[in-house]
């Protein structure tokens, strides 16, 4: 069964390693299939947003949540530019709605547009208040949004922050992923294995993976998950539309990687610049 972890400030611990749904309008049986084997496997951190298809990606989600909706941490994000007061309860329930239940676990600012962020947080609150959502979060936020935020929110508020963390795309752990681990605020990777650009073995970035999977007969995408969840304050959310992608991911948090070959990897893998800029896709 997948391992849990606590997830920053909340009581409850959350799955190691979830699933992503954007794009999953594209395949919608197939999905479903994914999301149930990995419910299954224990991957019930569920990932949506308003935005994936116009919401279609939300009403693909429903009919899985119909008899698994007490195991699911579920969690929606709504767009920067709905995140006024008023838009942003609006969009909480439109979301409620689309996916057929009646609270969220988790519900984030997918990014920041020009809306203050005081409002949108208030927003947050009389949600959790009226019981919608479990608890908020943010999506794609620097440091210095994290700071505003925190001064905004105070401790113990923002439960995470959802983040481009790949084996090639390391810029979050010079700054951000530091800073969320001393705020007790988690770190969630998405699209952890590239979002198609996985590095190919001729590459030295494959090659590097290739050598350490060799050694423990995995492949170099579950080699790449596995160094990326090395640090307790990080969870993953791969998307799989397939079911044997699904299975390779969810076996790839049994790998327990040899200290040498986590430095192994820190020190091959491409460094995070020294004075990174906020990764988006």
């Amino acid at each position: 069964m997948m391992q849990k972890r606590k997830f920053g400030p909340l009581e409850n611990h959350v799955s190691l390693m979830g699933q992503g749904t954007w794009k999953m309008e594209l395949n919608p049986k197939e999905s479903q299939q994914a999301l149930l084997r990995g419910i299954d496997m224990g991957l019930t951190h569920i990932d949506t947003a308003e935005m994936y298809g116009e919401g279609q990606v939300e009403e693909i989600i429903a009919p899985v949540l119909k008899t698994h909706r007490q195991n699911i941490f579920l969690v929606s994000k709504v767009l920067g530019t709905n995140a006024s007061f008023n838009a942003t309860i609006h969009a909480c329930e439109q979301s409620l709605r689309r996916l057929e239940t009646d609270r969220l676990d988790l519900y984030l600012l997918h990014w920041r547009d020009n809306i203050p962020l005081e409002e949108t947080f208030a927003a947050f609150e009389r949600l959790v208040e009226d019981g919608k959502i479990g608890a908020f979060g943010v999506s794609n936020f620097d440091v210095s949004d994290l700071e505003e935020g925190y001064s905004i929110a105070g401790p113990g508020k923002i439960a995470c922050n959802q983040v481009l963390y790949h084996a090639t795309q390391r810029a979050i752990e010079r700054h951000i992923g530091p800073w969320c681990k001393a705020h007790q605020v988690a770190l969630v990777a998405y699209s952890p294995l590239g979002q198609g650009s996985f590095p190919q073995n001729k590459t030295q970035t494959g090659q590097v993976l290739s050598q350490i999977a060799d050694k423990y007969h995995a492949s170099p995408e579950q080699i790449a998950l596995t160094f990326l969840a090395r640090d307790a304050n990080t969870f993953l959310i791969p998307k799989a539309n397939k079911i044997k992608h699904l299975e390779d991911n969810a076996q790839s948090m049994d790998i327990e990687l040899e200290c040498s070959d986590l430095k192994f990897l820190e020190e091959n893998l491409p460094q995070p610049p020294e004075n990174p800029s906020l990764p988006l896709l």
